[in-house]
């Protein structure tokens, strides 16, 4: 008995010990997360095992959003930035045998990226396999019952589009009898990827200049310069080395998006990666988080995909799943919208803001918002409850619960219309 008793004390001493970690800890214990948006989705913070259905109820519904998986960056002129500015060095004889090397991988690199930019990767492919297979072992009831409706629907982008097949062809294999709909078209972006209103684009150009300081206070690429180039004074007159730290960074982090023995994260430090990944996390926070300087009004971008899973909700009777596919960029402001955990709290100190709001645990790749339905059983009384997990972590939500993780839906749903209601009225005053 007193051995369980200290082993019990053990595990709950680790566990707030986790919890109490920093993000600069975290980061050095796990330089991926650094990566915020580009963090792959099998490299987060560890799992927790989900807590059993309330006595007497069954899951029935299950009410996702899910971003794509893993991909190629957007742009070429983020990998030729840093490619043109180490062949201007080269030329010149200003490289280092370390720059010299850091070319030679970009180069050896960047072809794979032709015609492949923005492009799903094998990495964001087992992702979504990875997600599919554990919804249909997190809820049996739901994904292995007979014929059971699965509606699945994706913004026009192929990346999106992939990540739902993959996550499909999980389902499709472990029941062959369910029946999945799937829908991709422009008629569904309203709500799957809702275009920005004039009130918050207004509201985001208010962040300009906290943004600038911020990618100001943070860029220090003074040492790194003496790992690339050897010549500092050559360098501070013919490199924009704030510019050429931050790409390279965002390539360093996104090389984790692909199968590669290419390794650029160790070109910087602990402290670098820190503050790179803070000046990404104040700016996701400003464009989409509840700021002040941003009037706290960006969650409300994904009003319409909201509104989308509550009226799903009214009109599910039977056991079912409906699947939506887009980007981090409605994941994000979605979990703040909801209020899961602390996404949705206002922070005014940003020097102080990732003591609590921390980017990669809301929209690493594949990020995903689950919603459980449970009814009673055949033969019992009582309320639908529902439980909401990030990135099948369970969360708290904004209403009062007295068996957490489960909230009663009746209740749940008339905070959220009732939060939409009071936001449409404040911008016809």
């Amino acid at each position: 008995m007193m051995k369980r008793t200290i082993l019990l004390l053990a595990v709950v001493a680790t566990c707030l010990s986790s919890q109490a970690q920093t993000a600069r800890e975290e980061i050095a214990e796990n330089p991926y997360l650094s990566g915020s948006n580009y963090l792959d989705y099998n490299r987060q913070l560890s799992t927790k095992p989900l807590t059993p259905a309330p006595k007497g109820y069954e899951p029935f519904y299950l009410s996702h959003y899910g971003r794509h998986g893993s991909r190629w960056l957007l742009d070429k002129r983020d990998y030729l930035d840093i490619t043109d500015a180490l062949l201007k060095a080269q030329k010149q004889g200003k490289l280092t045998a370390k720059g010299a090397e850091v070319l030679g991988q970009l180069e050896r690199f960047y072809p794979t990226t032709v015609k492949r930019l923005g492009d799903l990767t094998t990495v964001g492919e087992r992702q979504h396999h990875g997600i599919g297979r554990r919804m249909t072992q997190n809820f049996p009831e739901i994904f292995l019952k007979k014929n059971v409706a699965v509606d699945a629907r994706s913004t026009v982008v192929p990346r999106c589009i992939l990540s739902m097949m993959a996550e499909c062809e999980e389902l499709q294999g472990a029941n062959p009898s369910v029946r999945i709909h799937n829908d991709v078209s422009e008629s569904l972006q309203h709500y799957l990827n809702q275009p920005w209103s004039d009130r918050l684009r207004k509201a985001s150009r208010k962040a300009r200049g906290t943004r600038d300081l911020y990618n100001r206070k943070l860029t220090h690429p003074e040492r790194l310069c003496t790992v690339l180039f050897n010549d500092q004074q050559w360098a501070a007159d013919s490199i924009s080395a704030g510019h050429l730290m931050r790409r390279l960074f965002d390539v360093a982090t996104n090389m984790q998006s692909h199968d590669t023995d290419i390794d650029l994260l160790s070109l910087f430090t602990t402290d670098e990666l820190y503050d790179q990944w803070r000046i990404r996390n104040v700016g996701w926070f400003l464009d989409y988080g509840s700021s002040p300087v941003t009037d706290e009004i960006m969650p409300y971008s994904q009003v319409n995909l909201l509104r989308n899973i509550i009226e799903t909700a009214d009109t599910i009777t039977q056991v079912q799943a409906t699947l939506r596919f887009g980007h981090e960029v409605c994941v994000m402001p979605l979990a703040c919208l909801l209020e899961l955990d602390a996404c949705g709290r206002t922070y005014t100190d940003l020097d102080q803001l990732d003591s609590e709001w921390r980017n990669y645990r809301i929209f690493p790749m594949a990020c995903n918002v689950q919603l459980v339905f449970y009814r009673p059983k055949k033969g019992r009384q009582g309320d639908i409850l529902v439980k909401a997990m990030l990135n099948e972590r369970e969360t708290t939500l904004p209403i009062d619960s007295n068996q957490w993780p489960y909230y009663k839906w009746k209740d749940l749903r008339q905070y959220y219309l009732d939060k939409l209601q009071k936001y449409e009225n404040s911008a016809t005053e």
